[in-house]
């Protein structure tokens, strides 16, 4: 483009201060400057809304790269192109000469390209002998080249700009997905606190966000949710490290308890020995005082048979019904996170945990022995798995066991049907329990 020269639009489109300027820039292309024309238009792309043109205008845009010659743009290869509406308007898709024109003057207008009108508006070059462009009239791409480092930052701080709302909406999902979870847990674990505030909060935080939001709408709300998320993480840990302390002090308990070897309350199973064994035991020469003792502490305890699914001894008061290990799992599987190693594989293993949950739970040592003592220990255990299974229905799961034993003794209590409705509870496959 000649320096100095200044081009007016042909017929009655009217020049304006913009087209002046954008002339003016051309002028101001570096010496030897270069760039690749579809590069240059990728980040013409990125840059789009900064530079206020539509995508309608962008496709009008590659139809006239599609002209110019080389793959760069060079002032030494020329800055015009000048092809013919018709020509122009079959690269462009099809697009009509009427939408063609309104996009042409779109580009124009975002300084984009600039119009070198000949005298009668038509586009054409003139050649030399030797086939050489010497003058051409048509639309020149020299502001693209002359405004190359103002679009490729534009274009650098959109992608920048897109990578950051991402990031931030990636993070608010997972945050709200943690809060929403999170107080969920805590409502199921029955954990103390305000959680219909909390959730409320939540709520107003969530009805903030906007349809359409950039990385600066969503980063003040992304910060109050973190700090949400990292008050109920601190009030669950509180939990949890309250729940540890009440596990060792249990353990220290239940090492108390089996300190004593003549304690009836012992979580070994104790069986009633048969008539023949208690006589051949009186009648025998050689028994020592330990067995005689040991025959007087085998005393019922709540007429539990040796095998599972026995019944009580008519003998031994109000006795409940046992049921099998596999049985009591399946309704109860919460308890297995409590046994040794976080398994239960036998009785043992199974009243082992019931003292660890009925610390937690908040049985006292008295309601749990005087459970022990009218239901027999294997039956205890098992009540003790069936509360923890319903924890978040039972207000008071101390004075509840102590109503179940009372209705034990008084015969107005079957750990069947509790069993049962748990089993259906925890889904089909439990129906297949043994």
């Amino acid at each position: 483009m000649e320096s100095g020269y200044v081009t007016t639009p042909f017929g009655r489109r009217p020049m304006s201060l913009g087209m002046l300027a954008s002339q003016q820039l051309a002028e101001t292309i570096e010496p030897g400057m270069k760039r690749s024309k579809w590069k240059l238009f990728r980040a013409i792309c990125e840059a789009r809304p900064a530079l206020g043109v539509t995508d309608r205008a962008l496709t009008v845009l590659d139809a006239l790269l599609t002209f110019y010659p080389d793959d760069e743009i060079s002032e030494e290869k020329g800055l015009i192109v000048f092809p013919s509406n018709v020509q122009l308007s079959l690269r462009a898709r099809g697009m009509t000469p009427a939408t063609l024109r309104r996009h042409l003057a779109v580009l124009v207008e975002a300084g984009l390209i600039l119009r070198k009108d000949s005298p009668n508006g038509k586009r054409y070059a003139r050649r030399d002998r030797a086939g050489a462009v010497g003058e051409a009239f048509g639309f020149s791409v020299a502001p693209l080249l002359a405004r190359a480092f103002e679009i490729e930052s534009l274009a650098a701080q959109a992608v920048a700009d897109r990578e950051l709302l991402r990031v931030t909406r990636e993070r608010l999902t997972v945050c709200r997905r943690d809060i929403s979870k999170l107080i969920a847990a805590a409502l199921e674990e029955g954990i103390s606190g305000d959680w219909e505030g909390i959730s409320a909060m939540f709520r107003a935080l969530l009805a903030r966000i906007p349809r359409v939001a950039t990385a600066e709408d969503l980063a003040p709300l992304l910060d109050e949710m973190g700090l949400l998320r990292a008050e109920i993480v601190n009030m669950l840990e509180r939990r949890i490290k309250a729940k540890k302390m009440d596990a060792n002090e249990s353990q220290i308990e239940h090492h108390k308890q089996n300190s004593n070897p003549h304690s009836h309350n012992e979580l070994e199973p104790s069986f009633e020995p048969k008539q023949g064994e208690k006589a051949a035991a009186a009648n025998d020469p050689n028994a020592g005082p330990s067995d005689e003792r040991r025959l007087k502490q085998q005393k019922p305890s709540g007429g539990m048979s040796n095998r599972a699914g026995g019944t009580a001894d008519p003998g031994a008061g109000p006795g409940l019904k046992s049921f099998p290990l596999g049985l009591v799992l399946q309704a109860c599987p919460s308890i297995l996170d409590y046994g040794p190693g976080g398994s239960i594989g036998n009785w043992r293993d199974l009243m082992s945990a019931a003292v660890v949950v009925r610390s937690m739970l908040g049985v006292s040592p008295s309601a749990y022995e005087e459970a022990c003592s009218g239901m027999g220990p294997e039956n205890a255990a098992t009540v003790i798995a069936c509360i923890l299974e319903r924890g978040g229905h039972i207000n008071s799961p101390g004075g509840y066991l102590r109503d179940l034993t009372r209705r034990t003794e008084r015969g107005e209590f079957a750990i069947g049907p509790m069993l049962m409705a748990l089993v259906r509870a925890n889904g089909p496959a439990a129906r297949h329990a043994s």
